[in-house]
């Protein structure tokens, strides 16, 4: 993953010692090389304030950019300067900002989630399921550990979610069969995994890794969802037993409502929010679905209640009275 720039090299080892995830060094190396090369390849410390807004107007006036992806830009190359150049950026960065609306979630009915799932493999099925039950993104999904399953309290633990937040969620009762025979495959993955020489055990954060030294040998810190092959650490080349890559998934459903003839666009994301739509629909009230989706801010919730309030159990359309 490292660059022929020596510069953008120093700030992948940067993070990467800072435990940083790889995509977020990819997303990051990806905005300041932008920077770098939207300015004819001046060196950051060359520059501040007014070219980092001359670039922020930019993304916005000439690219079109979401609120979401201007703001991901701009963490970027606040990180840049705060943690490389040692000058950090004005609190109060004058630039135009993004006024591009978001999208509407695209909502599922029960009915559909049950044609979806019927047309999944079994390789899927299961981590749909948790997708659709527990309201997990595409990427917590994936990144499970067979210890974050708990049995006794029906719950799942997320660990780092977006923001490195963790939260814990419901989980089906009717997902335990399946969970069960999940890890039981993972047991034999690692007991063939264990017979292997070259095999360094699973990744682990570097803290953990260096605090329990033989837990990346042990069952509970398996993959809930490993990959079928083993691979090497692009980090260090060691060999491992990563997870399920989430281009997979994505695939995997998208065939799944090709195969179901479902008119929407349907992606893993709009499981997550089909069960934000079908809690607050089953009673739930809005502070409880937050918490289960993680959100900091109550008002990225509520657009589920505007989904429900428009429509199916909110206003009530003249033309019904009519007819």
């Amino acid at each position: 993953m490292k660059t022929h720039s020596p510069f953008l090299n120093h700030i992948y080892d940067f993070m990467l010692t800072r435990q940083y995830s790889l995509r977020s060094i990819k997303t990051y190396l990806k905005w300041i090389s932008s920077f770098i090369h939207f300015h004819n390849k001046r060196h950051p410390a060359s520059m501040g304030d007014n070219e980092v807004e001359q670039y922020l107007d930019h993304l916005v006036l000439n690219d079109n950019v979401s609120p979401k992806t201007q703001a991901t830009a701009l963490n970027a190359l606040v990180f840049l300067y705060k943690h490389i150049i040692k000058q950090e950026l004005n609190c109060s960065l004058n630039f135009v900002r993004s006024k591009r609306q978001s999208k509407l979630p695209i909502v599922m009915t029960p009915e559909e989630v049950k044609l979806l799932m019927s047309h999944l493999g079994k390789r899927y099925y299961l981590i749909a399921g948790l997708m659709y039950g527990s309201g997990l993104r595409v990427m917590e999904a994936v990144q499970l550990r067979v210890q974050d399953i708990d049995f006794d309290y029906k719950c799942v633990r997320v660990w780092n979610g977006k923001g490195n937040k963790h939260r814990i969620v419901t989980l089906a009762a009717e997902l335990f069969p399946l969970l069960r025979n999940q890890i039981h495959q993972v047991d034999e993955y690692l007991k063939l995994d264990l017979q292997n020489p070259t095999f360094a055990g699973v990744w682990m954060p570097h803290a953990l890794a260096k605090k329990y030294p033989s837990a990346n040998k042990s069952l509970p810190w398996q993959y809930l969802f490993p990959s079928y092959k083993l691979s090497a650490d692009p980090e260090t080349g060691e060999i491992r037993r990563h997870h399920f890559h989430e281009t997979g998934i994505r695939k995997a459903i998208k065939q799944a409502a090709k195969a179901a003839h479902l008119a929407k666009p349907i992606t893993p994301h709009t499981l997550r929010h089909s069960f934000a739509t079908h809690m607050l629909q089953n009673g739930a009230d809005i502070r409880t679905v937050q918490s289960q989706l993680g959100h900091s801010d109550v008002k990225t919730t509520q657009i589920y209640t505007h989904v429900l309030q428009q429509g199916t159990n909110g206003v009530v359309s003249p033309l019904s009275k009519l007819l």
